[in-house]
């Protein structure tokens, strides 16, 4: 099986250096150069042409957003934008989904053993999942996200993502909804890569009043919070990060904040979410298991999970968990999916009662 082959593109030595030490502990992954700015970069890319490009936003002589639109405008290639956890730089990260960035992550934290291999996890899957995008060209124009036809850049390979802890470690398996009685309904939401267009596109297609809403969608911290606002300013529903005891109810959506876990929890018939910290589940916080295993015991027969585009295996057995407590579940399909991988493993464990395209998703809901 053939490495996937990694350009880092970052202004900082000591961050080239840290990048190139974590990609290449991987066995899949090899690290075939390294640029201090774009214009390096792209004499690199003519004489080696890489898999995936780790890029960073701010850089002399072309910023990163620059380089990115060119990229996908006149040769695409997956990328996955790394960024220090600034205010402003988060609103330019998320820009940068907008332009076509597979992944976003923030810059490894070298401080302590536990940060250190939690970012390798990180990266490197981020990485492993960038290389399985189905990438389009895109138009040049300076507000343009839309998408001109070109052939999608499939890789044969494919990856396995091995989970490190499951569920359990946040909140055991129970079989509590069997026993509960009618409540407002609920949806529950889960995705990863290509996971914040798809969304995006979900949430605007959805009337005001809808069931509320909770989402986990793999994304570092300082990011969910940028990502729920600029959803809030599109959508008829309500769109905020998660804080802990934040109420769940009609028209409202929660988006789990970055590095925390978030759990669906219910007093009487008034839901709400629970934020909380705790090991990596499925290698990642926040995980759709976590959220779909909690719908499952508070929710039931009430709740409707939904698990879109993704790379690996979270959120499949957290919706097989739901649909035997009674729930209706939705996979989204491999065609409209950026990524097929979390609803594929999902519709391998006969977990959807439903595969659907996105487009046709948001009308089922309403329906």
């Amino acid at each position: 099986m053939d490495k996937i082959k990694v350009l880092i593109v970052d202004d900082s030595a000591v961050v080239r250096q840290s990048l190139s030490s974590i990609l290449s502990s991987d066995s899949d992954i090899e690290v075939i150069g390294t640029a201090a700015d774009p214009i390096i970069a792209v004499k690199k890319i003519m004489k080696e042409v890489p898999d995936v490009i780790t890029l960073d936003i701010e850089m002399p002589r072309m910023d990163g957003l620059t380089f990115l639109r060119k990229i996908m405008s006149q040769h695409p290639i997956p990328v996955v934008v790394i960024s220090s956890l600034t205010n402003e730089g988060t609103e330019v990260a998320m820009k940068a989904l907008e332009y076509g960035a597979a992944e976003i992550i923030g810059k490894p934290a070298m401080n302590a053993g536990k940060f250190i291999n939690e970012s390798k996890i990180t990266i490197c899957d981020a990485v492993k999942a960038a290389s399985h995008v189905k990438m389009l060209r895109r138009k040049a124009a300076p507000t343009s996200t839309s998408k001109t036809v070109s052939k999608p850049r499939i890789k044969p390979k494919t990856i396995e993502v091995s989970p490190r802890y499951s569920a359990d470690v946040i909140l055991e398996k129970g079989s509590a909804a069997n026993r509960i009685t009618k409540t407002d309904d609920v949806i529950v939401l889960g995705a990863s890569t290509g996971g914040t267009e798809a969304i995006r596109t979900l949430l605007k297609s959805l009337p005001q009043k809808m069931p509320g809403i909770a989402i986990v969608q793999h994304m570092p911290e300082g990011f969910t919070k940028s990502f729920a606002n600029s959803l809030n300013n599109i959508c008829e529903l309500e769109v905020k990060e998660a804080e802990n005891g934040d109420k769940l109810y009609q028209g409202r959506v929660l988006i789990a904040p970055g590095n925390h876990h978030m759990l669906l929890k219910r007093v009487g018939k008034e839901y709400f979410v629970e934020v909380k910290e705790g090991p990596l589940v499925n290698r990642h916080r926040p995980s759709v298991d976590v959220l779909f295993r909690s719908a499952s015991r508070y929710a039931g027969k009430n709740c409707t999970g939904v698990l879109l585009t993704g790379m690996g295996n979270d959120g499949a057995k957290g919706l097989l968990e739901l649909k035997e407590s009674g729930g209706e579940t939705i996979a989204q399909d491999e065609h409209s999916s950026i990524v097929y991988g979390m609803p594929k493993e999902a519709a391998k464990l006969g977990a959807a009662n439903h595969i659907k395209a996105l487009k046709d998703i948001a009308p089922f809901l309403i329906k």
